[in-house]
This record gives C-alpha cells, sequence and structure tokens, in this order.
C-alpha cells in the first residue's frame, strides 16, 4: 500500500483500494455502489434539509426586508450561510467528508427549533431513483421553504463529480397579504481528495436565486487550482433580472466572509455582506428521542448502524445497514407481490407545477423536470 491512503485506518485499507478500483471502473451513476464501512457518515441524507434551518435568525429575517431589493439580499445571505454547514462540517469534524447514508422510502426526518417556532418536515419520496422532499416553515414570520433534491453521482479524473437534481422554492407573505416567491436552484460539487484518504467537497459551476419580482442572483463558484485560486470561493451578483444590469457584486468565501465589491450602491463597498464563520450563527435542529420516534424516522430506523460507525464498530455497522436494507427490499416484493403501491405518509406529488415553471420562465431557465412535492395538509 502506498501513503496515498495514510489517512486510511489500518484494518481498512483493503477495502479503501478495492473501494477506489470500483470506483475508476464503474460507469454510470455511483448511488448503487457501496462504500467501505469506515468512510460512512452516521447521518442519513434525509437530515440535510436540516442545513437550510439552522440560521434561523437570517432565514426569519427574510420577512423583514422593505423592498424586494432588500428581500432579494436577504434571501442570498441566508442561503451563502447554509453552505458551510452543509459541504465542510463533516470534513472539520471528522477530518474528512463522510457518505451520508442512503435514506430508505418513506424516511422521515422531524424536528424544530425555538420550541416549534421553525418546523421542518422531510420524507424520502422516492428510492429509484433517490428523492428527498423538505417543507421548512416558520408559521409567525410567513416564511415557507419548501423543496426536494436528489443526487447523480458520476466518477472522473480521480474525483466525483455530483449533479444535484431539484430545486426549492421560498415563499414569504408580505404585509399587503401578497406572496413573494423565490426559486433556488442547487449547486454541483466534487468530491476529491479520495486518494489521500481524506475526501472534502469543493462547489462548482452556478447557482441561481430567482425572484417573482424579477431581480436574480447568481452564484458563481470556484476553488482553489494547482497554482492559484482560494477554497470554497463564490462570486455573486444581483441583478435586475438575467443578463440584466447589476446591483450588486459580493465576492469572499461561502466558509468564510463574503464583501461588497463594485458596483455596489447605498456605500456599501467594501463592508461585509456575511461571515459564514461567525460563532452561533447556525443553531442545530431539536428532534425527538430516539426512544420516542417512529418506526420510519430516520435516527431511530438507523440508530444501530449509527452507534457501529461512531464507535469505529464497523462490522457492527455494516452488518444493522445490511439487515435494514433487506428488509426494505422484501417490503417492494410484499408491496407488488400484493399489487399494492407504496403510499407516502407527508407529501404530495404535484406534476408540472405552474410555480415553477413560472419562476423557470423568469430565470430563463430551461428545466430538466417540473414537478414538485408539496407536504400535505396537516
Amino acid at each position: 500500500m502506498s501513503d496515498e491512503a495514510a489517512n486510511v485506518p489500518a484494518a481498512q485499507k483493503s477495502g479503501w483500494t478495492s473501494f477506489l478500483k470500483s470506483l475508476a471502473s464503474f460507469s454510470g451513476d455511483l448511488s448503487g455502489l457501496t462504500a467501505p464501512p469506515f468512510i460512512l457518515s452516521p447521518t442519513s441524507l434525509s437530515e440535510f434539509p436540516s442545513y437550510w434551518g439552522e440560521p434561523k435568525d437570517l432565514f426569519a429575517s427574510i420577512a423583514d426586508g422593505k423592498t424586494p431589493e432588500d428581500r432579494q439580499l436577504r434571501v442570498t445571505k441566508w442561503f451563502l450561510s447554509t453552505l458551510s454547514g452543509q459541504f465542510t462540517r463533516r470534513e472539520k469534524e471528522t477530518g474528512s467528508e463522510k457518505k451520508p447514508l442512503n435514506p430508505f422510502l418513506g424516511e422521515q426526518f422531524l424536528g424544530s427549533w425555538d420550541n416549534g417556532e421553525l418546523v421542518l418536515t422531510v420524507e424520502q419520496v422516492s428510492h429509484h431513483p433517490p428523492i428527498t422532499a423538505y417543507h421548512l416553515e416558520n408559521k409567525k414570520r410567513g416564511i415557507v421553504f419548501e423543496g426536494n433534491c436528489a443526487q447523480k453521482t458520476s466518477f472522473s479524473a480521480r474525483m466525483i463529480s455530483v449533479k444535484q437534481v431539484g430545486h426549492g422554492i421560498l415563499r414569504v407573505k408580505l404585509g399587503d397579504g401578497s406572496t413573494e416567491s423565490y426559486l433556488v436552484t442547487l449547486p454541483k460539487l466534487k468530491i476529491e481528495g479520495l486518494w489521500t484518504g481524506k475526501p472534502y467537497v469543493e462547489l462548482t459551476e452556478t447557482s441561481y436565486i430567482q425572484g417573482s419580482h424579477g431581480l436574480t442572483s447568481t452564484i458563481k463558484y470556484s476553488g482553489a487550482g494547482w497554482v492559484t485560486g482560494t477554497s470554497h470561493s463564490h462570486t455573486t451578483t444581483i441583478t435586475t433580472g438575467p443578463g440584466g444590469p447589476t446591483l450588486y457584486t459580493i465576492t469572499g468565501t461561502w466558509t468564510g466572509e463574503s464583501r461588497f465589491v463594485k458596483p455596489s450602491k447605498e456605500g456599501r463597498e467594501g463592508t461585509v455582506f456575511l461571515d459564514a464563520g461567525e460563532e452561533g450563527m447556525r443553531e442545530p435542529i431539536s428532534v425527538k428521542p430516539v426512544k420516542q420516534q417512529g418506526e420510519y424516522e430516520s435516527r431511530r430506523a438507523w440508530k444501530a448502524v449509527a452507534d457501529g460507525i461512531r464507535s469505529g464498530d464497523y462490522n457492527a455497522a455494516s452488518v444493522a445497514k445490511g439487515a435494514l436494507e433487506n428488509a426494505e427490499r422484501q417490503r417492494r416484493k410484499d408491496e407488488q407481490a400484493a399489487g399494492q403501491q407504496f403510499q407516502l405518509r407527508l407529501f404530495d406529488l404535484r406534476q408540472n407545477d405552474p410555480e415553477y415553471a413560472h419562476l423557470a420562465a423568469l430565470l430563463k431557465f430551461k428545466p430538466e423536470e417540473e414537478d414538485s412535492w408539496i407536504l400535505k395538509a396537516q
């Protein structure tokens, strides 16, 4: 074994080498490829929408915007503040990025902040392809963020490329009783550092925030290259619409500080727009104790797997993971034999969502899919 995998536990080096060889020879979507246990996260992908809610004060403050321009800035600031938690936290906590557990069909993640003022509802609405639907709502402030996300992964040039498929729509109720909405598209990412045994995430290409009032935020991501560049960098422009005049340009890192640069109105040039590393900005979600959770709730369902990963007993984690996945396969076979179809409990499918289509048209964006998942009436 070369020193390329020096960060891999000694007992896992053989499995890691086999995994890298599998990656190199694999074609198509990698979502079904089994990763060695030590690279697994004890957290299911169904928990990831909680990152949208962690900067809860920035989310709530969107309602304080007095003008469309002000609210566009606030939505953009909130969105940028969520990225560090989503894509660098596990690297900081464990020394490398970990592969989340793949949610099973119907898996749920439920939680809240501030004693239920901000509530998150998540359900795995599809397994093939894997799609996670989420609904984040602050009823007191009249703000909802609802959407769905899936991942398409591939391997090339010694890294894993991940295309996040899906979208979110943020709605804020205004003082006059009307509702303003924002289409949020998702960045692509790449996972590098595989050959050193310390995977990490870098965001790539471009994502957008399109307001129903016409303003557009365009976020271009870049990272450290062989010679120049800074990790986790972005340049964000807020324009009067796609290709329209620029109102604001903001540059920096989505893990640290971002500042206004030219052009900038109201004397903001050089001032801090966001410090994503500010202490106390993000607050973890509160969930019920595992013993009080329902059978479909994520932390209860994956408890034995998560316990094995956290304790370093990867054999126990692998056995528990296999048992859960085999039980799910059997449920699907039993449903098929009985002529039944799995019934979702929390979300309904809205095909050809007109709100999404309208916002995508404002963005001049040709959508790959126009379906949305909507929380069932409670």
